[in-house]
């Protein structure tokens, strides 16, 4: 099998979607081996800062000389972003070779009536290139929730990380920050050690706290008190955490939240691995994501970003809100999922917006573009709809100027279409 044939079957069992449980997965894994047995993991669960509290971790441990994976989703421009080695994208043929297994062990399963979904082939996968590729740990994003994730069958990981907690997905996960909160903490197992970003909402809280005593586990929140912000601007932020200074070039102060966790984690890691400050300082340095709150361009100023609920709205808008007064004007290409708040995440940038352009991206749950232009005429007079993102961003660019300003928002598939667009019209800065 080559890549593109492996990529194209994984793509192939998307028919089957988001099925949360854990009993296909089990099945799988069995007939694999239990690869995931044989490692040691870091499970990052949460509602927003999973990406880069993720990423960071990977690139902390990779400074120290292990060898690390890194398994995260979605991708925004290679799918090879989902499973990483190192820093790097996994190689294409470990990859495919894996795949095959996998794919062989999905058609003995079918033929018992045991569906196997895109993700849990995929994590699967992951599972077999990480024991392939000898890692020395994993860093494990949850795709969505955490109790009944294809990620969680792994067992007592090192250290589980619980990122900020929102309303997101609320037709699986539950209708209350309690029941989100539940469903992110069933990562948590029995003696582990716990890192939760601090900021959380009280019954959050309450519900981790809760789930830590029940599981005998120790739990570890980052000192607000011991952050210092140096400065802060669209390019990141140098802050003091614990006397010790850190830059982190990704844009907005939630990151400093997002950071405080890697270095908590960090330091309970230091009884496993041998991980100095200055690992820490470079990896979280070196931290770089598309399309989270991303500069493109300073000249015209582009931003791209895929934040896709509420509360990924609101980090935005406060990380870019200082910038959207310029001399010209501000263009808003957007796009949305419909199943997301669609008008209160997107008011905030609406209402700054000289000119709305309303988009459908590439995905069966996307909102049409005409319907959002529905929304958007709310808040901005000049909204129009181009259902075509790429004839969007050609539309923009047709009219924009120097001093202007473009945001590209909504959603990571929007931000995966629509960013080699992007760079082919500008120069590129990251």
């Amino acid at each position: 099998m080559i890549y593109t044939e492996a990529v194209n079957y994984i793509h192939s069992l998307l028919k089957f979607g988001i099925r949360p449980g854990l009993s296909g997965m089990d099945a799988l894994l069995h007939l694999l081996g239990n690869p995931q047995k044989k490692m040691r993991f870091i499970h990052v669960a949460g509602t927003n800062g999973k990406g880069s509290v993720s990423t960071a971790l990977s690139n902390v441990l990779t400074d120290a000389g292990y060898k690390t994976g890194l398994y995260t989703s979605p991708y925004v421009s290679d799918f090879l972003e989902r499973i990483q080695f190192c820093g790097e994208l996994s190689d294409e043929n470990v990859f495919s070779q894996n795949v095959e297994k996998v794919k062989a062990a999905v058609e003995m399963l079918n033929e018992n009536n045991i569906v196997i979904t895109e993700f849990e082939a995929l994590t699967a996968t992951a599972f077999l290139c990480f024991k392939d590729l000898k890692c020395d740990i994993v860093i494990l994003e949850v795709g969505l929730g955490g109790r009944l994730d294809a990620t969680n069958v792994i067992d007592t990981p090192l250290c589980n990380v619980i990122t900020s907690l929102s309303l997101d997905h609320t037709g699986v996960l539950g209708e209350t920050i309690e029941e989100i909160a539940f469903e992110k903490c069933g990562t948590i197992k029995q003696n582990g050690r716990v890192v939760c970003s601090f900021g959380q909402p009280d019954e959050a809280l309450k519900v981790i706290e809760e789930t830590v005593n029940k599981q005998s586990c120790s739990l570890v929140i980052p000192d607000e008190n011991a952050v210092g912000i140096i400065k802060s601007d669209l390019f990141g932020t140098d802050f003091i955490y614990k006397n010790e200074r850190f830059s982190v070039k990704l844009p907005g102060l939630h990151q400093v939240k997002n950071m405080t966790c890697v270095i908590e984690c960090c330091e309970l890691l230091k009884r496993d691995f041998n991980i100095s400050t200055q690992n820490i300082k470079n990896g979280i340095f070196a931290t770089f994501l598309p399309a989270r709150v991303e500069v493109m361009s300073k000249k015209p100023l582009v931003i791209l970003d895929g934040g896709h609920n509420e509360d990924g709205a609101r980090v935005f808008y406060n990380a870019v809100k200082d910038y959207l007064t310029p001399a010209g004007k501000v263009y808003v290409l957007a796009g949305m999922m419909a199943d997301k708040a669609v008008e209160t995440s997107l008011k905030n940038i609406m209402c700054s917006a000289d000119c709305f352009v309303c988009v459908t991206p590439d995905n069966p749950r996307a909102m049409k573009a005409e319907e959002l232009a529905v929304i958007g005429k709310r808040y901005c007079e000049n909204t129009i709809s181009i259902d075509s993102p790429l004839e969007a961003v050609d539309y923009i660019f047709s009219n924009v100027k120097d001093d202007d300003v473009v945001c590209a928002v909504g959603s990571l598939y929007l931000a995966g279409e629509i960013r080699t667009k992007l760079k082919e019209k500008l120069t590129f800065y990251h």
